[in-house]
């Protein structure tokens, strides 16, 4: 099933890539419709307190955005999206799954301890340009809201024995998350941060305290028309 949603939500961006030439007409009045494409440094956040921060981690995205103009010079619009992302953390919580139920503890006797995960994305965003009509090299700000649906995740980590345990589709994963967005730039060139909002956890625990882990995100955005 997840793979059937993710091949359908390629061919929909396809579609939406071959529909861009006539989404765009010259004149007064335009939209500025996007594929877009993003790697960024990622970092868990607000983790408990016997969780140092993770290792160097990344995320990958792509999917497109419909621009709906807001005036006559077309410069102020709201976009909205659909897109799929995949998040790759090297981290220090350790996560088990037994009889249904999550586990978490913080082992620094693991050798590597892995999360992946892939979701698709809603981008909702106010946007700012200096351009027009005929001016396709320009100045932009957008901010706004990412709603999160994750279609699978994966946890896995080699214990002193070398043996590789995997874990996936945990119960107390947070299926559904959003952050807010903002990205900046000239042209194709942009950076772009994602600020997570919502735990990555449901009801999660270690040593009584709640695991408020949370996502940030920073690095580069391409659009492209």
């Amino acid at each position: 099933m997840k793979t059937a949603v993710t091949h359908l939500f390629f061919l929909l961006l396809c579609g939406f890539c071959f529909s861009q030439k006539d989404a765009l007409n010259l004149g007064d009045k335009y939209a500025d419709d996007q594929v877009y494409v993003s790697v960024a440094y990622s970092q868990f956040y607000d983790q408990p307190a016997s969780v140092s921060r993770s290792n160097f981690s990344y995320s990958l995205s792509t999917g497109f955005i419909k621009d709906l103009i807001l005036n006559k010079q077309g410069n102020f619009s709201v976009g909205a999206g659909i897109g799929y992302g995949l998040d790759f953390f090297n981290h220090e919580l350790k996560v088990e799954e037994v009889n249904n139920n999550t586990i978490f503890s913080s082992d620094t006797s693991i050798r590597t301890n892995l999360f992946k995960s892939q979701n698709l994305e809603f981008p909702l965003e106010l946007r700012w340009r200096t351009s027009n009509a005929n001016k396709y090299e320009f100045w932009r700000v957008y901010a706004g809201i990412k709603f999160l649906y994750n279609l699978s995740n994966n946890f896995q980590f080699d214990d002193t024995s070398n043996l590789r345990i995997k874990y996936s589709d945990i119960s107390s994963y947070n299926k559904l998350q959003y952050g807010l967005t903002f990205s900046a730039g000239y042209d194709e060139f942009n950076i772009n941060i994602f600020y997570g909002l919502t735990p990555i956890f449901n009801n999660g625990k270690i040593d009584l305290e709640d695991i408020n882990t949370k996502i940030l995100k920073f690095g580069l955005i391409f659009y492209f028309l």
